[in-house]
């Protein structure tokens, strides 16, 4: 996943201020920082922090620790929001540490997932719905979300991170890491093709959001 979104944002991070919300064990900042001006990390798991001062790379434990005037041109939050009691609250933070031309990318785990809509998979379904999952998102409630916040979502898109095999995987033995256990039938074009399908339905298993303050 850290290399996937940093493949996709590379470009975008050129030369920019970076912070990650939620940014576990630095994965993404440590590739971000390559063409970004500056990457921090905003992290509470104690068990990280060895990382960042081994790697050095600035975090705080909080996005009110952050110093008083200091903005960023780009904040990151990956599969994080839905784990917050008051979400409004926590993106509007982020949108005060934002520059005025900046963009804020969330990414959520979607509840329209097919393995939930389309296959309706009892133990994919007992999978998700668990206790450090306190919201779920789909495109309409992330729009609603967004504006309640006060801020602007100028960009939607459906991403599937596991591929077809994952899936089938799901639907034969109730277990996930289909994509690892049959890799024969992990084909990039059959996926790229399956992700294009599931993107028009709404039901891939990720949608990323690029917000901007209005």
């Amino acid at each position: 996943d850290d290399r996937r979104r940093y493949e996709s944002l590379n470009n975008f991070l050129l030369d920019k201020d970076v912070m990650d919300f939620g940014s576990g064990n630095a994965g993404f900042l440590n590739m971000a920082r390559k063409e970004a001006r500056s990457v921090v990390g905003i992290e509470i798991d104690r068990g990280a922090y060895e990382i960042y001062k081994n790697e050095k790379i600035p975090f705080y434990s909080s996005t009110r620790d952050v110093p008083a005037g200091q903005k960023f041109d780009i904040i990151t939050a990956f599969h994080v929001i839905e784990h917050l009691k008051d979400p409004i609250t926590w993106i509007k933070e982020l949108a005060n540490l934002l520059k005025e031309s900046g963009s804020i990318i969330l990414e959520f785990p979607n509840s329209e997932d097919c393995l939930l809509s389309l296959y309706k998979s009892k133990e994919f379904s007992n999978f998700t719905y668990w206790g450090c999952h306190l919201m779920l998102y789909n495109q309409d409630n992330i729009k609603i979300l967004i504006e309640k916040a006060g801020l602007e979502c100028v960009k939607i898109k459906q991403i599937q991170r596991y591929p077809l095999s994952n899936h089938l995987y799901w639907l034969a033995f109730g277990k996930p890491n289909g994509h690892n256990e049959w890799p024969t039938l992990n084909s990039q074009k059959i996926n790229k093709e399956y992700e294009a399908l599931l993107s028009q339905m709404g039901a891939c298993d990720t949608i990323l959001v690029e917000v901007t303050n209005k």
